[in-house]
């Protein structure tokens, strides 16, 4: 088993930068996918970024070029840089792992693992 925690989230005015980050404990050697998802209210959630274990990126085309996914300590931390943040962009951020080399899940695919979210708002 593998255990997520997130943090970072919080309130941000348009246009301003936040760091989430997702510290994974347990079975961290089954891991070989490493994303973040997010949901807004009244909306289902959705893909913002996935890196794999081989070190391949996807991004939500509504945060490229403004959302940076990075690992950290090898499969222990990863983060989401996210700037020039919009009032779209909140939600509910979950950091997630998989087993799978998940590069590109379809929608509604189930992580293996999951955090219990961070809040991010961001104000207009």
């Amino acid at each position: 088993q593998v255990q997520l925690v997130e943090s970072g989230g919080g309130l941000v005015q348009e246009g301003g930068s936040l760091r989430l980050s997702c510290a994974a404990s347990g079975s961290i050697f089954s891991i070989n996918a490493m994303a973040w998802y997010r949901q807004a209210p009244g909306k289902e959630r959705e893909l913002v970024a996935v890196v794999t274990s081989g070190g391949s990126t996807n991004y939500a085309d509504s945060v490229k070029g403004r959302f940076t996914l990075s690992r950290g300590d090898f499969k222990r931390t990863w983060f989401l840089q996210m700037n020039s943040l919009k009032a779209e962009d909140t939600a509910v951020y979950y950091c997630a792992a998989d087993r799978r080399e998940m590069i590109q899940p379809l929608p509604g695919y189930e992580f293996d693992y999951w955090g219990q979210g961070t809040q991010v708002n961001v104000s207009s």
